[in-house]
């Protein structure tokens, strides 16, 4: 039987009226045209519809009607008359009157199974009219029908086939676009099922301006000024009212065009994205993250990239977007994400890269910061200025693109980019930070949001250090090739002065002060002698400089020279290998290893091998200064130190040093003498 137009519509499979709205939608965008006028068709008899079953009602498929030709006037030559872009009424049981045209077109298509005429349509089927269905008799031939649906091909329009200009999708690939959509629903509503298991949600009333937010950390000066400062110690959270509009679009047009529009997780950009990837071989090419779902996993995930993470992010971000606004969500995201060089929060780094308020940037900083987002480490403008203004232009494409900005501003904004502010990287002390503030995290121990250092250092003979340090390697780089250095300095009670871990921190992160390992060399001879001297000899004690064998090594001197006897006073002033390694044979490897190890060197330092004494193994610049420390200050035990107290900021102490006198390592005689021998080098 066929449904009249006045009943109600029955309920259909959820999937199919998902299909029929996109394709209605699709249709009605369609370029109308004036309905073609066809010939009425012959008069049959309609076949008796059997009666409807007790438990639903059948619908039958109205079967295609037979099209006679004729010289109908209004119809005319053109093989490919235009169709109506909306959808024909749907097929009356009543019998038609005898009118040449079909009824008016419905406004909109109403997804029905009582409809099939529609699909007809779609598929390229013989334009239905308000005729019954036709007899078997009256049927036309598969012939008949191939030639009708040839005839009835939407025409041309402007030399386009219509919509725009594009093809109308195949119906075959919208149900593509479903099954897809449908399948990573699945995944994620039976994934999300499994975090609602394993991983609880995040506590009523939580922070989430404290949830997991990357410690502020201060640095004071050994005079108790602030000299530096790292993470979201200038990122309060600004109000998004208070920011230029360009800059929040700026976010929007390039991490989440629809923000306003999805409830967290944006299907059809999932969709997409998984569509581009299987174009692409498995290959990634673009992602589907929005806004909510990376606050999400910025606030409460790990950075893996499994599917069992993506699941949580998807069910956090609806969680998130289930209790706060939209607003309140680009706030939160725009005041905690990583934005690159320590700054957390857009207005520390706006701070950080332009030396100004988030509220005042221009249109080409905005489209800088906008761009961090994506690898932050990577396209951070102090580390990689080409690679974060090329982002910069891509934001500015993104903003010409949505309409958020005119082709004229966009220009502006190419032609003006933003300068980074000098100094942006705290070039002078950026070793020394990022010294002090591992140690920091360890002393002041976890629950640590905000924390103030103070240190030992000193700004002056930091700078001086740093200019001493590029001074030796512009002359050395010339001569030997050397194109990195290091310095560091202690005073008398183990406190650093001065930390220097090459020549440009911006270049190199990379502290070669305190993590790279090198052979000591002749750096090393003062603690044999020093183990000497604890041992029965004194600087007076006299060696031959003389050609040695031990177990077939032949250590020989800088010159290749020998000079005969010699005390060691003089032996140390002039460097000589050989009785450097006479006195370690003499007095035992263990015991100058002992005496290092005393000294606060750890590094592994090998008994089988004769060469120790030449300092013929791999320690850091830190340990070896240091184990000099002790001689200077009368065969105390000082161990260096960085950091003198911590405090929240709130100002209570979670940490102060212990000002606990060193004791003895060695005696004072023995220290006096090393320095005495030393000053003969000078």
């Amino acid at each position: 039987m066929t449904a009249s137009p006045d009943e109600p519509q029955k309920p259909a499979a959820a999937a199919f009226d998902e299909a029929a709205k996109d394709l209605a939608d699709h249709l009605s965008s369609l370029p109308k045209a004036a309905a073609p006028v066809l010939p009425a068709p012959k008069r049959v008899e309609p076949r008796r519809a059997p009666p409807p079953k007790a438990e639903a009602p059948s619908v039958q498929k109205a079967e295609a009607p037979s099209v006679q030709k004729a010289e109908a006037p209004s119809v005319q030559e053109d093989p490919a008359p235009a169709i109506s872009a909306e959808p024909p009424a749907p097929l009356r049981a009543e019998r038609p009157a005898p009118a040449a045209a079909i009824d008016p077109p419905v406004e909109r298509l109403a997804p029905s199974l009582a409809e099939p005429p529609v699909i007809a349509r779609r598929l390229g089927a013989d334009t239905p009219t308000d005729a019954a269905p036709a007899s078997d008799s009256a049927r036309p031939t598969a012939a008949a029908r191939a030639k009708a649906r040839h005839k009835l091909k939407p025409p041309k329009v402007d030399g386009a086939e219509g919509n725009g200009g594009r093809k109308p999708r195949p119906l075959l690939r919208e149900f593509g676009y479903l099954c897809v959509s449908l399948f990573f629903i699945g995944g994620i509503a039976g994934l999300g099922a499994l975090f609602l298991v394993i991983a609880p949600w995040p506590e009523e009333g939580a922070d989430l301006w404290a949830i997991n937010r990357t410690p502020a950390i201060v640095i004071e000066d050994r005079f108790g000024r602030e000299i530096a400062a790292r993470g979201a110690r200038y990122g309060e959270a600004v109000a998004i009212d208070e920011l230029p509009p360009y800059l929040l679009k700026a976010f929007l047009s390039t991490e989440d065009r629809r923000f306003y529009e999805h409830h967290g997780v944006d299907l059809k950009g999932v969709t997409r994205a998984i569509l581009a990837n299987i174009r692409s071989n498995g290959k990634r090419t673009e992602g589907a993250s929005t806004i909510t779902q990376q606050l999400a996993k910025n606030l409460f995930l790990s950075p893996e990239q499994t599917y069992v993470r993506k699941a949580k992010e998807a069910m956090l971000a609806f969680w998130l977007e289930g209790r706060y606004s939209k607003d309140e969500i680009l706030s939160l995201y725009i005041n905690r994400i990583y934005y690159g060089a320590g700054a957390y929060g857009v207005e520390n780094a706006a701070k950080t890269y332009f030396n100004k308020s988030a509220r005042d940037v221009t249109l080409s900083e905005a489209a800088l910061l906008a761009g961090l987002p994506q690898a932050p480490s990577t396209l951070a403008p102090t580390q990689n200025p080409l690679g974060a203004q090329d982002r910069a232009f891509e934001v500015i494409d993104n903003m010409r693109e949505t309409g958020d900005i005119t082709d004229f501003e966009a220009r502006e904004a190419r032609k003006n980019p933003p300068v980074i502010a000098t100094g942006a990287a705290n070039n002078d002390i950026g070793w020394f930070f990022d010294f002090v503030a591992e140690k920091a995290r360890v002393l002041a121990g976890p629950g640590a949001i905000d924390i103030v250092i103070a240190t030992t250092l000193d700004q002056k003979l930091q700078r001086d250090a740093q200019i001493a340090v590029n001074s030796v390697l512009d002359v050395d780089a010339k001569v030997s090739g050397a194109l990195q250095g290091a310095l560091i300095a202690y005073d008398n009670d183990g406190a650093v002065r001065a930390m220097v871990g090459g020549r440009s921190y911006i270049e190199s992160q990379f502290n070669r002060a305190t993590q790279a390992k090198r052979q000591p060399g002749s750096a090393f001879k003062p603690i044999v002698y020093a183990a000497g001297f604890e041992n029965g000899l004194t600087p007076s004690s006299r060696f031959v400089d003389q050609p040695i064998d031990i177990a077939g090594w032949k250590p020989t001197n800088y010159d290749n020279k020998y000079r005969g006897s010699m005390r060691i006073s003089e032996a140390v002033a002039k460097s000589i290998n050989t009785i450097a390694v006479q006195v370690s044979e003499k007095i035992g490897r263990k015991k100058v290893i002992e005496m290092a190890r005393r000294l606060g060197m750890s590094s592994e330092i090998p008994a089988g091998e004769a060469g120790i004494a030449l300092g013929g193994f791999s320690a850091t610049l830190e340990e070896l200064t240091a184990a000099y420390i002790p001689f200077a200050d009368g065969g105390l035990g000082v161990r260096p130190y960085a950091i003198t107290s911590i405090t929240d900021g709130r100002g209570k102490t979670l940490w102060r040093r212990n000002q606990k006198p060193p004791a003895p390592i060695m005696e004072k005689k023995i220290a006096t003498e090393v320095t005495h021998v030393l000053y003969q080098v000078v």
